[in-house]
């Protein structure tokens, strides 16, 4: 009998195997993406039993629906739009809904972005210091969860346009659009905090 070594199986090898009823294959899938999971979902929730919990039910709700799943996307991609909507859907739960800190130039959700410099491209030494970072996650917090999903999943998890657009099932416009949204709130956010350090600096 062939012994398997489920840690040299790619994603998709163990997609099979445990379609195929060994339970190993999903134990194996768990162990490489519960961190990325949680990762995520703690991003969302900003607590750590809720993302606990929204971790336990991604993964329950991904091996009850592993069979059905089909190789038209990657695993990763297809695991993290469940965990992206477990998350979620505790987030809707535990608050009513944000206030945009800008409104967009555009109402058209496909509309064409204008083309913003990406917030990440601030001086490493900027992004470094506690207190930027502090204010930084209180913009993120503080966009609207439509805005703020899109941001997480493509600045901050650093997945492309086309997987954010599988993950959300939007269209890529679509999350073009939204990022920069998000982006322009959260510059909006961080000018305003350095306009109001530079006038407790003249005051003092």
């Amino acid at each position: 009998m062939t012994t398997i070594d489920y840690r040299t199986q790619t994603d998709e090898e163990l997609v099979r195997i445990a379609q195929a009823g060994d339970t190993r294959g999903f134990d194996e899938l768990v162990v490489r993406y519960r961190d990325k999971v949680y990762r995520l979902s703690f991003k969302i929730l900003r607590h750590e039993d809720d993302a606990s919990e929204a971790l336990q039910e991604a993964f329950l709700s991904a091996y009850k629906g592993l069979g059905k799943f089909k190789s038209e996307s990657t695993f990763s991609t297809w695991l993290y739009r469940i965990a992206t909507n477990a998350a979620l859907m505790k987030y809707r739960r535990r608050r009513d809904g944000h206030v945009s800190l800008e409104q967009s130039q555009s109402s058209a959700e496909d509309a064409e972005p204008l083309q913003l410099q990406d917030w990440s491209a601030l001086p490493v030494d900027d992004l470094l210091n506690d207190e930027l970072r502090r204010v930084m996650q209180q913009g993120v917090d503080r966009l609207p969860e439509d805005l703020r999903t899109v941001f997480l999943l493509r600045d901050v998890e650093e997945r492309s346009n086309a997987e954010v657009s599988q993950i959300l099932d939007l269209s890529v416009a679509a999350v073009k659009s939204r990022l920069h949204r998000a982006r322009l709130a959260l510059r909006g956010h961080l000018n305003r905090y350095f306009a109001g350090r530079g006038m407790r600096r003249e005051r003092a």
